[in-house]
């Protein structure tokens, strides 16, 4: 069995330091109550989970019409609550009733359900997720936030799937927009932003048990809602997920197996103009390897938020953040990440015809390193500061058009300050009709990857010198798009799109010769189409379907002597459909199937695929459901992402959940 302690190359003294700089075991479980409440709950989901099936949640199961779903409000466009159907952006919104019906057990696999992201599997815990282009492990211009807290790590710009993870069952909605979101959502909103987002506690009472096994996978979920007095409610849960090892092209096993243990909770007060939000989660994990020790990840965060509703409309609301992430990868480095965060927004309308939101906010990053021979972040210990001022004010130019205008000002630690302003015309053609433009400049700031690193680890640093001039990269985006929902039945939303990228990141050569330094010699463009639609055949069978198209020129500029990183940007492929069958057999029984095709990825040599996944659901007493879904049907296995020969492949797989709620 493989030892847990810490074998960096560069000795165990450098852990030690580590450790004595961030505190560790200190400050991985800072709540007294998560300790208790994963001391208790562990054992039992690790037995139950060794022996029976995952259950499903009971989410909303009532069947939601396409008319409804044009209601559903949503508030990652304009940071208001509006209606999807008047929301002037590529959104899609992912429903409870998506992700009970989808059959998924993580995070990433129910963002497959959006045909505005693509979403590549490389391995037993690692995706590849991105929005319009420049897909990779480390992809670094899509930003995520779960219940308005930014989950993005400073040390490459993107974020760590493997760590990201909420109570499935919890989750409302979840709004996924292709697109410059810079104005609103600052930094790294370049491309996309995702926007989870969990229910209330008071939404729902009582208890639930999830269990489920599989041939490659096997987890447990439980959680319990009740009232604290009439304005108050809590939910707590705790969740265990184990995944096995993938396999290689040539049938052999990859070391990767992942284990992951999570607790939280969250408490939501009310009154007439007032809201309160408490929650937080606590996780701890392991990820096998092929050489040295396991990796060890773990981590915790602590959120509230406070909503006051003021006079005539205006809003203002408080959040504030702490997060710490700890990353141990033997042989290669570690990290503990701790962030502070104060965000303040106030929405006020002017007049008859302005509807303002603004506000600010800072965040404050503590970063920690340990190198090792391998690589290493120069220096090892950072600080990072973020601070930003953003306004956006809503025109009403005629009773059916609108015009909004905004921007942000966005100080950082390694570039200063940037501007990212945008500039949207709206046109409410009908009821039904929506059609909207928009010019958007977005940035992505440089990480700790960009400007800190190092290769090899000790000097002389003959392979990569750092980028001590990168800079930040730069989109100017142009984009119309189509919204209809001709009948109850039907919606269609259709948007083109044309990306104009500079300043990307290059691999440079010093002076004609080794070693390598970053920095920002490439520029290109990139243009496509997003479109989807749902149709509802009757009231027992619906039907989604998504297309995407995706073309890319991307050039390096005059004087550049990079060699590799244009292969590098071509990892995204030029065309990804995707089709959805939901059908309730009965009152008790429902059948569901999906298909997506996706294009080849010249830059890795990964071929085109096809997958087929079903899910069959019945009810088998009142409070308990049972599931059998399939994935990757069609074939044994396939790649989605890496480079031959070493590349995981994605193998068929089945899975058995049962759902008990009380």
């Amino acid at each position: 069995m493989k030892n847990k302690s810490l074998s960096l190359s560069n000795t165990a003294q450098d852990h030690s330091s580590l450790a004595s700089r961030r505190k560790y075991h200190v400050q991985r479980f800072p709540l007294a109550v998560f300790v208790l409440f994963y001391l208790a709950l562990n054992p039992v989901i690790a037995t139950v989970a060794a022996a029976a099936p995952e259950v499903i949640a009971s989410a909303d199961l009532a069947h939601m019409t396409l008319e409804e779903l044009g209601n559903i409000e949503v508030s990652s466009v304009s940071k208001k609550m509006e209606r999807l159907g008047d929301a002037p952006a590529a959104i899609y919104v992912i429903t409870r009733k998506d992700i009970h019906r989808s059959g998924a057990t993580s995070l990433p696999e129910i963002l497959r359900l959006a045909p505005n992201l693509q979403v590549a599997r490389v391995d037993s815990s690692q995706y590849a997720i991105t929005a319009r282009g420049f897909n990779s492990t480390t992809a670094n211009k899509l930003l995520v936030l779960i219940d308005g807290r930014s989950v993005y790590t400073p040390l490459y710009s993107g974020v760590f799937w493997d760590v990201q993870d909420v109570l499935l069952e919890s989750i409302e909605r979840i709004e996924v927009i292709s697109g410059a979101g810079g104005t609103l959502w600052g930094a790294n909103a370049v491309n996309g932003v995702i926007n989870i987002i969990t229910s209330k506690s008071n939404d729902t009472r009582g208890g639930l048990v999830s269990l489920g096994v599989g041939n490659t996978k096997n987890g447990a979920r439980v959680s319990y809602t009740a009232k604290l007095n009439e304005n108050a409610s809590y939910r707590i849960y705790g969740k265990k997920i184990n995944r096995d090892n993938t396999v290689r092209a040539n049938g052999t096993e990859t070391p990767d197996a992942w284990h992951k243990g999570q607790l939280g909770f969250r408490t939501d007060w009310a009154n007439s103009s007032d809201t309160l939000v408490l929650q937080g989660d606590a996780y701890d994990g392991s990820i096998d390897q092929a050489k040295y020790d396991v990796k060890e990840i773990s981590g915790n965060n602590l959120l509230a938020r406070w909503d006051r509703t003021l006079q005539d409309g205006a809003s203002l609301q408080v959040q504030t953040y702490y997060d710490h992430s700890r990353r141990i990868y033997p042989g290669t480095f570690g990290e503990s990440l701790d962030t502070y965060d104060l965000d303040v927004q106030h929405g006020w309308h002017w007049g008859n015809s302005h509807d303002i939101v603004w506000g600010g906010g800072y965040r404050y990053s503590q970063d920690a390193v340990t190198n090792s021979t391998v690589l290493a972040f120069l220096p090892a210990d950072k600080t990072l500061t973020l601070a930003n001022l953003y306004a956006q004010d809503n025109i009403k130019l005629a009773e059916n058009l609108q015009l909004t205008i905004g921007t942000r000002l966005e100080h950082n630690s390694y570039t200063g300050l940037e501007k990212q302003p945008n500039v949207r015309l709206a046109w409410k053609a009908s009821d039904q009709t929506l059609l909207w433009s928009s010019i958007a400049r977005a940035v992505r700031t440089p990480s700790r990857v960009d400007r800190e690193l190092f290769a090899p680890g000790n000097p002389p640093y003959t392979l990569l010198n750092g980028g001590p001039n990168f800079q930040s990269e730069k989109l100017t985006a142009y984009e119309i798009g189509y919204r209809v929902e001709p009948s109850a039945q039907a919606s269609f939303s259709l948007s083109i799109f044309y990306n104009s990228y500079d300043k990307l990141r290059s691999l440079e050569l010093t002076g004609g010769a080794l070693p390598y330094v970053l920095g920002n010699m490439m520029e290109g463009h990139t243009s496509g189409v997003e479109t989807w639609g749902s149709y509802g055949i009757n009231e027992w069978w619906q039907l989604k379907a998504g297309y995407t198209y995706l073309k890319k020129n991307m050039h390096l500029k005059p004087g550049s002597t990079d060699t590799t990183s244009l292969k590098s940007t071509d990892t995204d492929p030029s065309h990804q459909f995707s089709l959805r069958s939901m059908m309730s057999l009965t009152q008790d029984m429902d059948l569901d199937f999906s298909v997506r095709s996706v294009g080849g990825l010249p830059g890795s040599s990964v071929p085109a695929y096809v997958a087929l996944d079903g899910r069959l659901g019945w009810k088998i007493a009142k409070n308990v459901e049972m599931s059998v879904s399939g994935f990757n049907l069609l074939d044994k296995r396939h790649p989605e992402f890496g480079t031959a020969p070493n590349r995981s492949e994605i193998g068929r797989a089945y899975y058995v959940r049962v759902l008990w709620d009380f």
